[in-house]
């Protein structure tokens, strides 16, 4: 469907110029035609999944990391410039001033664009390029950790929720927050405040779940590290909590434990059962 021709849809384009538009579309094109897997992602599939439109400052495209080389050769030899803007989550792709992200990971290291991502993605069309979108699980699993001062993607997840809540895998999304467990069960609860008519879209089961990990929680009593894993969620606004008050960085602590590969919540053995056992870690309950 061409950009105009539904309600809202030209908040999308009205505060870009056609070059920034024609380098997104050809960054699309060029891929599509390599074969390279890819995933739309960002306010694009948002669009798709939600039809909530707003302006948006780039293309977000998700890959496993291990497409990213061949990514870049596509797109350079379609006349952009190739970066890597942060080895640990995400690259860039300039064409002048206009860019486009393709991104193999959250920030915080957990979200990792995997298998999964391309096994339950849906397809699209955007910007008139028939296109995989990333699922709405592995979207809500990525942006529930976008928690920054500046940027909360905690109504995006809503909306996500309150779009697709009802044809979701909640089991995948379960195994896919593991042992990050607590910040799915924040997001849930926020979800059923701002939409009190749809509090069934979120399964009984998966409610009873999280609070029967909530209480196991309390029963335990307090870690016995004075950690602080504000740090997966901002990498700003708990600076102040390691280094003044003293706190063990739980992000450190999270790196430390996922290995050398710096990887989680990739939804296989690791992620255990969707009611499985207890998971030894500051959120225990698991």
């Amino acid at each position: 469907m061409g950009a105009g021709e539904r309600p809202g849809e030209d908040l999308a384009i009205r505060e870009r110029s056609q070059g920034e538009l024609d380098a997104r579309a050809t960054a699309l094109r060029a891929l599509a035609r390599s074969g390279v897997p890819f995933l739309v992602a960002g306010a694009y599939a948002f669009f798709e999944y939600t039809g909530i439109f707003r302006d948006t400052k780039d293309l977000d495209l998700f890959l496993r990391e291990q497409d990213l080389d061949a990514a870049f050769r596509v797109l350079e030899e379609a006349g952009f410039r190739t970066e890597i803007t942060d080895p640990g989550w995400i690259g860039k792709a300039w064409q002048g001033e206009w860019f486009v992200d393709l991104i193999f990971s959250s920030g915080n290291g957990v979200a990792v664009v995997d298998d999964l991502w391309f096994a339950h993605a849906r397809p699209g069309r955007v910007m008139d390029v028939e296109v995989l979108l990333a699922p709405p699980e592995e979207i809500v699993w990525s942006k529930s950790f976008v928690l920054e001062r500046e940027r909360y993607d905690g109504a995006d997840v809503n909306h996500l929720l309150h779009a697709c809540g009802p044809g979701m895998d909640w089991e995948r999304l379960l195994r896919r927050f593991h042992r990050y467990w607590e910040v799915l069960f924040s997001h849930l609860l926020l979800f059923q405040f701002a939409y009190p008519g749809a509090r069934s879209t979120v399964p009984e089961w998966v409610t009873e779940e999280l609070v029967r990990r909530t209480l196991e929680n309390v029963r335990c009593g307090d870690h016995p590290v004075s950690m602080c894993r504000g740090s997966l969620m901002s990498r700003v606004q708990y600076v102040h909590d390691v280094e003044r008050l003293g706190l063990h960085d739980g992000r450190r602590w999270d790196e430390a434990e996922r290995g050398p590969a710096g990887r989680a919540g990739h939804g296989g053995a690791a992620g255990a059962g969707a009611a499985g056992g207890a998971d030894v870690s500051p959120g225990g309950g698991g």
